[in-house]
């Protein structure tokens, strides 16, 4: 959730807002609404101040005048009644429109919409288009069937057959490996979780669309296991020494994909279902930036690792998602297609996440709102694609990058 105060009295942080493109006055909405509330504020306050007096002086009264006094404060309890409702009412609309609006966009972050992203590196050579793309070499080899995934489940659902099976596992332990190597604590998360912990992860409501609920949305099915992990501090205070907190989460994840009509519908770039490996961490204020960098070199050490060529990006703020204040993606190099796709991302959500989520640091100077920043170290799915692409072999075969044969146990995959 945003800073209010800031939001009123910092004219950057609402720009940074407002080059996220936000809904027309929606930022106006939400400073009257809480004008109107710090009113109500206000005037509840001075109500009960004045019934509390009110309530003594009955006390003191002499028996003639306590009626009297009796009358005007039971007509104070009603107004303070009639008031309070007011507040109510002004408090839940408050939070509704505040709930609408995005984080600040960091001042590093370039102006614009989805292909204005600014290149930061790349990495790696651009190579030459393989035989086959990775949806038809994935099923000639006999990898993925997504045919038949599509009788049991419907669109964007495949089945990973064979050695497919086996490298997916394989990344899921050499990603793990590596975030572990570099002080994350490894974590097997819940596949549920409550309304109010996506919502105070920063997912709802505005990406309620892309969500499956359960229970008649008494659960949702994650859609990153950063929302499970947002949660295991929720409404705690650490210590300084406590921080950084860093988690690294693994979980199956599903997403609906809304909006994504048409795109992508070959293979198994862009499902419904897939596994993940993500970091997580919590951060006093003054380290979020230098977290941010530190997550994004260990997915290019991952991504890197798998000799996959590769862009960093940062991306332009019109394509931020709603808790980040900046986000770099980790754009792969997919040959069938001739251009770079995204593989990972990492985001730095400032306090967004934790001032929904209650989640502070205590220091001398008193407490305050940690930073929640998350990375992909792998998602399973997309990277298998770009390893179909990068490592079949004119036979039709596949090699096994060098980085997973100590975790699948054989180098290589004859053709069928």
């Amino acid at each position: 959730m945003i800073d209010l105060k800031r939001l009123r009295d910092e004219p950057e942080y609402r720009r940074g807002i407002e080059r996220k493109r936000v809904r027309e006055g929606l930022i106006d909405a939400t400073l009257g609404a809480d004008e109107a509330r710090r009113v109500l504020v206000t005037a509840v306050d001075g109500l009960r101040a004045r019934q509390n007096a009110a309530s003594k002086e009955i006390g003191k009264a002499a028996p003639a005048e306590r009626p009297a006094k009796i009358e005007a404060a039971a007509q104070l309890k009603e107004e303070l009644t009639a008031k309070e409702k007011e507040l109510q009412a002004a408090d839940a609309e408050l939070r509704e429109l505040a709930l609408q609006i995005p984080n600040s966009a960091d001042a590093s972050v370039p102006d614009g919409g989805e292909d204005d992203g600014e290149v930061v590196k790349t990495v790696g050579a651009q190579t030459d288009v393989p035989p086959l793309d990775h949806a038809a070499f994935a099923e000639a080899i006999g990898f993925v069937d997504t045919v038949r995934a599509a009788e049991a489940s419907g669109s964007r659902f495949a089945y990973l057959m064979r050695e497919a099976a086996l490298l997916e596992l394989a990344l899921v332990n050499y990603a793990m490996a590596a975030v572990v190597r570099h002080g994350f604590v490894p974590c097997v998360t819940p596949a549920l979780v409550r309304e109010r912990t996506m919502e105070e992860a920063g997912f709802l409501p505005t990406d309620r669309a892309q969500v499956y609920d359960v229970d008649d949305g008494e659960l949702f099915l994650l859609g990153t296991s950063e929302v499970a992990l947002s949660a295991l501090h929720r409404a705690e205070t650490f210590t300084a020494a406590d921080l950084p907190a860093r988690y690294a989460g693994l979980s199956t994840c599903f997403r609906r994909e809304a909006g994504t009509y048409g795109k992508d519908t070959r293979g198994i770039f862009r499902v419904h279902q897939f596994d993940k490996v993500e970091m997580f961490l919590y951060c006093a204020p003054e380290a979020s930036a230098d977290e941010h960098e530190r997550i994004l070199a260990i997915e290019e050490e991952i991504v890197g690792g798998l000799g996959i060529p590769y862009q960093v990006v940062n991306i332009a703020a019109g394509d931020l998602g709603p808790a980040a204040a900046k986000k770099f993606d980790i754009e792969g190099w997919l040959p069938s297609e001739g251009r770079y796709r995204e593989l990972t991302s990492c985001s730095n959500y400032t306090d967004y996440s934790a001032r929904r989520l209650g989640t502070r640091v205590k220091r001398e100077s008193g407490s305050e709102l940690v930073h929640t920043l998350n990375g992909t170290a792998c998602a399973i799915s997309r990277t298998l694609v770009f390893l179909f692409e990068h490592y079949q072999e004119a036979d039709g075969g596949f090699a096994v990058p060098d980085a997973l044969q100590p975790f699948t146990g054989f180098d290589g995959v004859a053709p069928r």
